[in-house]
């Protein structure tokens, strides 16, 4: 027996009754018809969404009763008396090799004028479908109204991927968590998450709006705690000389849980940029802390054009002696002392490995 795994409204309970009992007599075109301005106030969408969405179902069930999946069918439902016309679209061949394809000979039966290479159309009136058609039907509407309630959630964050917004978690999956966002849904997978984190249901959190994956079925919100730019815009929204261009961010390397590097800039003289992003007794960094957790340090230098001093600040707390570039490949060799070569390359090289992502180039550390 088939279930169904959303609540239906009283008023709409009718239209998908036949569907839930496997439509023994086939699908009921008139209820249907008649259940569309229900359907799109159930599930927010426009009618004519809604229409379009049942009309691909009618045609998927059509071409099922047929047995030939390579129709190119589609329907028109008349919303006033509840009948449908099935259009078939054939293209005309010297030797058809399937049911979408009609000979010559066979077209000129249907429209006289036919020609080769030629398409031609075909009309017939859906009138009733058998049992396993009508539990396609479903399966198709189903589908594409959780596609259509998906975009129409994705529109609404569109233009907002960067931002960083407050949701309640929704559920936690092996693989992925669901963020309740009021408006809609989102999910986080298990990559986007800070390692070690967990979740409770009901739970508020912040997050940061990554991407709108859209595929063949239909938009997904992606939400991230684990990317750059989740610490990145926890900065923006603490430090406000941001907004008002004395300091800037210039890049951002993480390994999210464990480690930060930022480097940042100012643009008025006698501005310390980091000093700025610190906060007086650190209570700007503590409060991006406190939002990603304490296993987290965050290491905020000083940006400098002049590349030697940019990576020099990047491998910091190291004291650097010198560094060899060669700027066609992105590639540097770092000096230090012997008893600062662990502290150049981190625990598990993380210091080095962040220094590289913040500035682009390639770092090997080496002692004279």
């Amino acid at each position: 027996m088939l279930q169904w795994t959303c609540y239906v409204p009283a008023e709409v309970v009718g239209i998908f009754r036949l569907i839930r009992k496997e439509v023994m007599e086939g699908l009921n075109l008139k209820q249907l018809a008649a259940g569309v301005s229900a359907i799109a106030e159930e599930k927010n969408l426009p009618e004519e969404v809604v229409l379009d969405i049942i009309e691909q179902a009618i045609a998927a069930a059509w071409k099922h009763d047929n047995d030939n999946k390579d129709f190119n069918v589609r329907a028109i439902l008349n919303t006033e008396n509840g009948t449908a016309k099935i259009i078939v679209h054939f293209d005309i061949v010297e030797t058809p090799e399937n049911g979408g394809q009609l000979s010559l000979a066979d077209a000129k039966k249907i429209d006289k004028q036919a020609l080769i290479n030629g398409v031609i159309e075909n009309e017939f009136e859906a009138k009733t479908f058998g049992r396993v058609a009508a539990q396609v039907a479903k399966q198709v509407l189903m589908q594409k109204l959780r596609e259509a309630e998906r975009e129409v959630v994705a529109k609404q964050f569109d233009g907002r991927i960067g931002e960083i917004l407050t949701g309640t978690i929704a559920r936690v999956e092996p693989r992925l968590t669901r963020v309740d966002l009021g408006k809609g849904e989102g999910i986080m997978p298990i990559a986007e998450q800070i390692p070690g984190e967990r979740f409770q249901v009901g739970s508020r959190i912040k997050i940061l709006l990554k991407d709108i994956d859209r595929d063949q079925r239909g938009a997904t919100l992606v939400l991230s705690r684990a990317a750059p730019d989740f610490v990145k815009t926890l900065f923006v929204q603490e430090v406000p000389e941001v907004e008002t261009g004395a300091v800037e961010i210039k890049a951002i390397a993480r390994e999210a849980g464990k480690r930060t590097k930022i480097a940042v800039s100012s643009s008025v003289p006698g501005v310390d940029s980091v000093g700025t992003f610190v906060g007086a007794k650190g209570v700007r960094v503590q409060a991006v802390m406190n939002e990603i957790g304490d296993s987290e340090k965050i290491d905020i230098v000083t940006y400098d054009k002049d590349i030697k001093n940019f990576i020099a600040n990047a491998l910091s707390p190291a004291e650097i002696l010198k560094i060899d570039l060669n700027e066609a490949e992105k590639k540097a060799v770092v000096y230090v002392d012997e008893a600062q070569k662990s502290i150049a390359i981190g625990k598990q090289g993380q210091n080095v490995r962040l220094a590289s992502m913040l500035t682009g180039y390639e770092l090997e550390i080496a002692t004279e």
